[in-house]
């Protein structure tokens, strides 16, 4: 029995590491997947409180029983057009590392949420190269899923460390 480690070594991670639960999400009629460990729960829309002198992917604010938590618009933060938001609209509540190694919770909004899926490493090959301009280390890898092919988000890199101060300014 051969056991592969987690870092090939390009310093990527092996497809046999990335194996596992993903919850796929839609956004900008694509579909991407966040790793189940990182989400702690979904929720539907609900009042942003606003807070100024964010960045406009920073939506603001939510009370999320007594805990405040920053929200953030995953299509903004992709430069993807904004979306009126519907009742298909979710906010997904996720554990990021802070910079201090301490977990910080965000809110990401999402057009809506799909399904949870258990992808085998087999199935996710390594993100191709778009060039040296194109920033993607927030995508862990491309999932080969029921004929199609679904972004895997690296959630903890999706937001840098400047991004990440604001946001616990904010909150």
């Amino acid at each position: 029995m051969q056991i592969e480690s987690r870092e090939t070594t390009e310093g990527t991670m092996s497809p046999a590491s990335r194996e596992g639960k993903y919850l796929t999400f839609e956004l900008n009629a694509e579909e991407y997947g966040l790793e189940i460990l990182k989400v702690k729960e979904i929720i539907g829309i609900m009042n942003i409180t606003s807070v100024p002198q964010t960045p406009d992917y920073v939506k603001g604010v939510i009370n999320l029983r007594g805990k405040v938590i920053p929200v953030i618009d995953l299509r903004l933060k992709f430069t993807m057009n904004p979306l009126e938001y519907s009742e298909r609209t979710c906010i997904i509540i996720v554990d990021i590392a802070g910079t201090s190694g301490k977990k910080v919770m965000v809110g990401i909004v999402v057009d809506s949420v799909s399904e949870v899926l258990n992808i085998k490493g087999d199935e996710i090959e390594d993100t191709p190269s778009f060039g040296s301009r194109l920033s993607t280390e927030y995508i862990m890898g491309m999932a080969k899923v029921k004929g199609g092919v679904k972004v895997l988000l690296d959630i903890d890199q999706v937001l840098n460390a400047e991004e990440l101060n604001i946001l616990d300014k904010a909150a």
